[in-house]
């Protein structure tokens, strides 16, 4: 498949400048279909409204032959509610796609990346979605196989199709009893107790929408669903989001792993998860560990 014509969704807010470095990294690329998604201002900080519609206007830098739809949301529905309406909107109208927020920057083996595996897994409904971004370092990846599969989907530029997406529900309330139970979430996290304390924790958060997000509903769906995140053994995007301007990611973590390429061709792992992997990504990136869950802990009895 030809990496141009895999629809392309950019969510944005309230930061022109992102939008326009990310749009300008897709230039070279010139995809032939852009959906472009932008929340509203909020109603307590005015210098949201110039900035959005500065945002808004960044759409007109795309200066390559391309069908553009666009989303433009009256009002601040939030990190969580605004990123699910874009998501629902794209997929109403195509039937795969690549997601990029406005912190992202991937490099350009990210894109053929996922058109080749959007292609091969499109009717193997074991693989949940396709990611770009690697935080282990290459120490704990294999070297022989260019992408492994993990519980975990990662957000950082994604790609899926319309139909694993249609089984995403951002009000997780109820959770243990909509396919999801404990011995189901304890088999998906291969027993092991920390990580399933971890997550049952938060999707407890989530289900009391505790935190303006959505990628946790995300993890929660594929749990569910029994689906597997294709993740390249290379990092193939670059997060600018981090700093005092963001959301929830304030400070960059050490876990972050520098932008690379993945070599073609594509050398393919058979569907099953990546056991050691995941593990270290519990243990290192979710800090399932018995201070983790501590402070989880913390977190969960604050938001009762």
């Amino acid at each position: 498949m030809n990496p141009s014509s895999v629809p392309i969704l950019v969510l944005g807010f309230n930061r022109p400048d992102r939008v326009r470095q990310l749009l300008a990294s897709l230039s070279t690329l010139a995809p032939q279909q852009l959906f472009f998604a932008v929340d509203g201002p909020r109603r307590d900080r005015p210098s949201d409204q110039e900035l959005v519609t500065q945002t808004q206007k960044s759409s007109e830098l795309i200066n390559w032959d391309c069908e553009i739809h666009t989303q433009f949301q009256v009002e601040n529905l939030g990190c969580g509610r605004g990123v699910t309406a874009g998501i629902d909107w794209f997929f109403s109208h195509v039937p795969e796609g690549i997601i990029l927020e406005d912190d992202i920057v991937p490099s350009p083996s990210f894109f053929p990346f996922c058109a080749e595996l959007l292609d091969k897994y499109r009717d193997d409904n074991r693989v949940w979605c396709v990611n770009g971004s690697n935080r282990l370092p290459q120490g704990k990846v294999s070297q022989d196989l260019s992408y492994r599969f993990s519980t975990i989907p990662q957000i950082w530029g994604w790609a899926t199709w319309a139909d694993r997406w249609k089984e995403y529900a951002f009000d997780i309330s109820g959770w243990r009893s909509n396919g999801l139970s404990s011995v189901k979430l304890l088999q998906t996290v291969n027993y092991r107790l920390g990580a399933f304390a971890y997550w049952s924790a938060n999707f407890d958060l989530m289900a009391k929408m505790a935190v303006d997000t959505w990628d946790i509903q995300l993890v929660n769906a594929a749990m569910r669903n029994g689906g597997l995140a294709a993740i390249p053994n290379v990092n193939l995007v670059e997060n600018l989001g981090w700093g005092e301007e963001a959301t929830h990611t304030k400070a960059t973590p050490d876990f972050i792993q520098p932008v690379s390429k993945v070599t073609f061709p594509l050398t393919h792992p058979t569907v099953v998860v990546d056991s050691r992997a995941d593990k270290f990504m519990n243990h290192r990136l979710y800090q399932a560990t018995p201070l983790g869950l501590v402070q989880q802990y913390i977190r969960y009895r604050a938001a009762k």
